[in-house]
């Protein structure tokens, strides 16, 4: 576990642009590895929420930070972004980054396509829409003229006059086995969200394996990551509390289904019981659980975790990670 990497995901639903970059900064000097925001057009509920535009965001953060890596968790490439979009965006930001950039792709939610006006395509074609924007961002940025005619994207003579300065890593993210299978054929590195560990084990983990088999290569040969989220405080009820207005981020429907609204994503989230809550959330009022799930995840083969902290004492968990957590995973003889 010692080269584990442990990262922060600034919550751009719930904080405003400039409380969001005092977290970005708050997570480097806690010694986090990465700074990861979601890439939303709508949050997750409606009550006290934002809407910061990712991209903008990061630029922003790689001019405040030094050394974390900076990304989205994660970027849907396929309908309100053209992948060529994504791939010049992503270029220009990898310049401003000094190389620190990264990008998350996946088949995305319908609350960040439909409110603009796109319809919900099925599974099977936001897959395939997928699948086809990876290879566009791919082509464009080798800096080179390029002509691409696929079934969903088109590129006429199309290049990058900002290419990447270096390598951009592309994650895809999955939840289940199909999408598990195409990120193991497909990403540079992987991102799932947490689960219980016989999904990750006997569902995820094989079905990536599959894919990975497919690009030739192994399980170790590629960098995995999960995002989990958490909330701390003293009192249990607190942390419970803080986490309610994400509820409705829990319910697999507001992934698989033309729900795009927040106030009925908030209105779900309502109807969920805290032991729900729980289940889905590691609620700490001490640092020991943050670091059970962590060092959990690590020995099933995870080379990274990222947090995303909704606490009521969102600096007393700073606090937390810099002094317990992280110096635990960073220095083992301190054990």
């Amino acid at each position: 576990m010692k080269d584990l990497q442990i990262g922060y995901q600034v919550p751009l639903e719930q904080f405003q642009p400039e409380g969001a970059l005092e977290q970005a900064k708050l997570a480097e000097k806690s010694g986090f590895d990465s700074v990861w925001v979601s890439d939303h057009f709508h949050p997750w509920f409606n009550d006290n929420s934002a809407g910061v535009f990712a991209w903008a965001w990061l630029a922003a953060a790689s001019q405040i930070t030094k050394q974390v890596k900076l990304g989205t968790g994660l970027t849907c490439p396929t309908l309100r972004y053209h992948p060529g979009i994504v791939a010049q965006a992503f270029a220009t930001l990898d310049n401003l980054g000094t190389d620190r950039i990264f990008l998350s792709l996946g088949i995305g939610e319908a609350l960040n396509e439909v409110p603009l006006g796109y319809p919900w395509p099925s599974f099977a074609e936001r897959t395939a829409r997928l699948e086809e924007a990876i290879s566009v961002i791919r082509q464009l940025w080798s800096g080179e003229f390029v002509d691409f005619r696929g079934r969903y994207y088109g590129l006429k003579r199309a290049r990058l006059y900002t290419p990447p300065k270096g390598y951009i890593p592309i994650y895809v993210g999955a939840s289940g086995p199909k999408m598990a299978e195409i990120a193991g054929r497909l990403c540079d590195r992987f991102l799932t969200l947490n689960a219980p560990e016989e999904k990750i084990r006997d569902v995820v983990f094989p079905a990536f394996v599959r894919g990975l088999e497919q690009s030739h290569r192994s399980f170790d040969d590629v960098f995995k990551d999960i995002e989990i989220g958490m909330s701390y405080a003293q009192d249990h009820e607190k942390a419970i509390k803080a986490i309610r207005p994400w509820a409705g981020s829990i319910p697999i429907e507001v992934y698989r289904e033309e729900i795009s609204d927040p106030r009925e994503i908030e209105h779900l989230g309502s109807l969920l019981r805290d032991k729900e809550i729980e289940d889905a959330w590691v609620i700490g009022t001490g640092y020991e659980p943050f670091i059970r799930i962590i060092e959990r995840q690590a020995k099933m083969g995870f080379n990274a975790v990222h947090v995303m902290n909704v606490s009521p004492a969102q600096q007393e968990f700073f606090e937390l990670f810099r002094t317990k957590v992280i110096p635990y995973f960073k220095n083992p003889s301190k054990k």
